[in-house]
């Protein structure tokens, strides 16, 4: 059974730093795509970044030079670095993987994170 458990969100003002972790098992994160999606009070759930098997990386052009996305093999673990952090960055940010599959198809429980003005 793939269990993905984010950690890591918080709180902090803006133009700070977070670092999301997101372990994995019943998965190995090198053996398929994942990513990072958040969603806001009252809004959709957005993507934020994907990580392909290959190396390859795509970010949210609204996250895009502010967020990287990387794996720990080793630590089966998917990272999301988030830099100079905006107060609509503020979501409940959730971990994917395509499990068997090109799409994303298990997910985490999320973690909180809130930047103040």
């Amino acid at each position: 059974q793939v269990q993905l458990v984010e950690s890591g969100g918080g709180s902090v003002q803006a133009g700070g730093s977070l670092r999301l972790s997101c372990a994995a098992s019943g998965y190995t994160v090198s053996s398929g795509c994942m990513g990072w999606f958040r969603q806001a009070p009252e809004k959709e759930r957005e993507w934020v970044a994907t990580a392909a098997t290959n190396g390859y990386t795509a970010y949210a052009d609204s996250v895009k030079g502010r967020f990287t996305v990387s794996r720990d093999i080793a630590k089966n673990t998917l990272f999301l670095q988030m830099n100079s952090l905006k107060p609509e960055d503020t979501a409940m940010y959730y971990c994917a993987a395509c499990v068997s599959s090109n799409r994303f198809n298990s997910w985490g429980q999320g973690t909180q994170v809130t930047v103040s003005s």
